[in-house]
């Protein structure tokens, strides 16, 4: 709930920055419009009084006075001065109103050079000067779109601390998840460990107890790596030039002894070009990337037996591809998208780990690519080295 406020909070922002959008445009198209309409009732009492036949200046007269109301209702501020600078007449000044100045009128004076800083006066030859400043709408026109744009940057401030909020909760959760993986990881061994001890104290003297030993010392060596494993968390990756073909060729021999051999049983085959594939690899990582995917597809084929084929080729371009496939249930399109989320499983007991791990590894550590391969049946991961 914590990790939504901010998120609404900015939902709430940006629908309020929307909304005084469109009101103030709004706005602007109406006094647009009414200022067309001004205009043009300006224009026609005009144009009436310069066609008028009428000898008398009459006609003329009420022309101009309409003329004056129009203009002042457009609400532009004005003072007429005359040649000496004392004013004359004021118009649509908001403490004053519009009238007639008194002679030597020293008010308007810090209007007057208020209005020619916003805009220059109009001569009028031997008349004086016509100092006018701006409508409500332009100086609405010049604050309004900076009131905006601030709104818009204190948005966009708090959608990076959104995202920084999310990214650290999504480390949280990954690193939180590896704990839970190394314990998960840690007790397979240990387990098969028990098992061994357990059978070869039932036969001491029984030939294949040189074969228990070295599956145990199997096991043995698996638990150190797994705890070398997180000796590298936070540190760069080493990477080296390694065969990956023996790397990958040692993680499908693990599993290949300890996967169901009699009922549901589940069959790991491992295919390999000729010579050796050079590829630049922090091997300890690599070795778990690999280890999750052929993990997951086991977790698949539980209580149902099945085949897991990994299968080593050197990709277009350089490097090399990793092909971790499997027979099982395969992977609902709905779901696609999601398996690489950290946190999301589709597992009872499952933590949602092992796919994101293993995409940072391969991506981020390794600069290569793992993605999911569109199939008729089962699931299949490419993990694509560079060379």
């Amino acid at each position: 709930m914590r990790r939504r406020v901010p998120v609404v909070l900015v939902a709430l922002g940006l629908l309020l920055l929307l909304g005084s959008y469109v009101w103030y445009t709004q706005r602007v198209v109406n006094e647009l419009r009414g200022d067309a309409e001004r205009s043009s009732r300006m224009f026609a009492r005009v144009y009436g009084a310069l066609v008028d036949t009428d000898t008398s200046t009459a006609t003329g007269t009420a022309a101009l006075l309409d003329l004056s109301r129009e203009i002042r209702e457009i609400g532009v501020p004005v003072i007429v001065t005359d040649v000496r600078g004392n004013p004359n007449f004021y118009a649509n000044l908001p403490d004053f109103g519009d009238g007639f100045a008194q002679p030597n009128d020293r008010r308007f004076d810090g209007i007057v050079r208020e209005l020619d800083r916003q805009n220059h006066p109009l001569d009028l030859p031997n008349v004086g000067q016509v100092h006018f400043g701006n409508t409500p709408l332009v100086r609405g026109l010049k604050i309004i779109p900076l009131l905006q744009v601030a709104m818009l940057v204190l948005l966009i401030v708090a959608g990076v601390m959104v995202l920084g909020v999310r990214a650290r909760a999504e480390r949280e959760r990954v690193w939180a998840g590896m704990a839970r993986e190394a314990a998960h990881q840690l007790g397979t061994p240990l387990s098969s460990l028990h098992g061994w001890l357990e059978l070869m104290a039932e036969r001491a003297t029984d030939p294949d107890s040189a074969s228990a030993r070295r599956h145990m010392e199997g096991d043995v060596d698996r638990l150190e790596r797994v705890a070398h494993r997180f000796e590298r968390i936070g540190r760069p990756p080493k990477l080296v030039p390694i065969d990956i073909g023996d790397a990958v060729e040692g993680v499908v021999n693990y599993f290949r002894a300890r996967v169901p051999t009699l009922a549901n049983s589940v069959v790991v085959s491992f295919e390999r070009g000729e010579g050796p594939l050079v590829v630049p690899a922090d091997r300890v990582l690599l070795e778990w990337a690999v280890e999750s995917l052929v993990k997951n597809a086991i977790d698949a084929l539980a209580g149902r037996g099945g085949t897991i084929s990994v299968r080593l080729d050197r990709a277009a371009g350089g490097g090399a591809r990793v092909r971790v496939a499997d027979d099982g249930p395969g992977i609902p399109p709905k779901l696609r998208r999601k398996i690489f989320a950290a946190g999301f499983t589709t597992k009872e007991s499952g933590w949602g780990i092992g796919l994101p791990l293993a995409r940072r590894i391969v991506e981020e550590s390794h600069h290569g690519r793992l993605v999911l391969v569109p199939s008729d049946r089962g699931a299949v991961f490419d993990v694509i080295f560079p060379g």
